[in-house]
């Protein structure tokens, strides 16, 4: 049901601050833990620490963090894999790499294009990755992470989602202000929406027929009909979103309203996508950036990228429940079913030199190690 008033909820916070640490140490291992319903769902939470060179598994179930990878150079983002065992997250050294998510052992890592941002792995086998930095989409067999392929888009291709019946891929773009259209049959562009200015990330209908993004003057999400190739509706948020994630079905779109270093949000604005009204705006720590809603459409995790932790919220309830203190800038972030695995504290994954091998064409072919 619809709430007749906007609800702001407050959350306590525990903000963690100072100067760059490339290689931090161990993280909290524990939540604050306000009042409210306790934690049901079971998985794991990937979470990628751009400032922190790290990436942290929280507990789905206690709000905990297990461990925190060391070693991989300014993750903007992180995905876990469709095949339930592998987790992908790229690079500030134009890399992206896949993680074994029982053993955190690298299973093999890729040069990207310029300025990797984020990772998908889709539907049709192949794991695609924006390439801010040159305006490209470069793509792989999820299998080995073997090159498929480059598509130029131009401007600055940022988030991107597939449509889980996998009839298309959308990909946002900042620079340009639209959202790119890529059939994933032939891995070309079909087309270009205009959503307006700063497009961060997108949200996809299972069956391809909308998309959600976020524009950030005005502070709003925007639907679009991607048949008609136009906007149909459009409501503001308290601040300029960044990510945005549908519920299982589809009848809510959420929106991490990060806004500015110097204003920053600090809500999780809950949608109708039916209505395109926001029922509720969940408080969450300062800076909301990454979010994402685990199969049952019970929790939403939301990475604050300016107090460096991640929130947690009880969506039936639209209610924050916990404050998780994690990394670093913490930005993307994915959800696994899968229980966490066992470890220290603090890891570090083993990469190879940013350095690529080249055959007789000059192709560039991706490190292959462990399992």
């Amino acid at each position: 049901m619809a709430l007749a008033a906007t609800v702001v909820l407050g959350t306590t916070l525990s903000g963690c601050s100072g100067g760059a640490d490339p290689a931090p140490g161990p993280a909290p291992s524990a939540a604050t833990t306000p009042s409210g319903p306790a934690g049901t769902v079971t998985g794991s939470v990937w979470v990628a620490e751009e400032e922190g060179d790290s990436l942290t598994v929280v507990d789905a179930a206690t709000d905990e963090v297990v461990t925190t990878l060391t070693g991989v150079d300014s993750p903007h983002n992180v995905q876990v894999g469709r095949d339930g065992t592998t987790v992908y997250t790229v690079t500030g050294e134009d890399r992206v790499i896949a993680i074994d998510q029982g053993t955190y052992a690298v299973r093999a890592v890729a040069p990207t294009g310029s300025a990797p941002a984020h990772v998908i792995d889709a539907p049709n086998g192949k794991v695609y990755v924006t390439d801010a930095g040159d305006g490209t989409l470069s793509v792989f067999e999820a299998s080995g992470l073997r090159p498929a392929g480059r598509i130029e888009l131009g401007g600055m291709p940022h988030g991107l989602r597939p449509a889980a019946g996998g009839s298309v891929i959308v990909v946002a773009d900042t620079e340009a202000g639209v959202i790119h259209l890529i059939d994933p049959a032939t891995d070309r562009v079909t087309g270009a929406v205009p959503v307006g200015a700063g497009p961060a990330q997108v949200a996809v209908s299972a069956d391809g027929r909308f998309a959600y993004a976020g524009t950030t003057e005005p502070a709003a999400v925007v639907k679009v009909d991607l048949s008609a190739r136009a906007v149909v509706a459009t409501v503001a948020v308290p601040a300029a979103p960044v990510q945005l994630y549908l519920t299982p079905d589809e009848r809510t779109v959420v929106s991490a309203d990060q806004g500015t270093r110097q204003q920053p949000g600090n809500t999780l604005s809950v949608i109708d996508t039916t209505e395109m009204t926001v029922r509720a705006a969940v408080g969450t720590g300062a800076g909301p950036h990454g979010v994402v809603i685990d199969p049952s459409g019970t929790r939403a995790w939301v990475t604050n990228t300016y107090d460096d932790t991640v929130s947690v919220i009880d969506l039936p309830s639209l209610s924050a429940v916990a404050t998780v203190p994690v990394g670093e800038r913490p930005n993307g972030v994915s959800f696994s079913p899968r229980p966490t695995a066992a470890t220290a504290p603090s890891a570090g994954l083993t990469l190879p030199p940013p350095a690529v091998t080249q055959d007789g064409s000059g192709e560039e072919h991706p490190d292959e190690h462990g399992p």
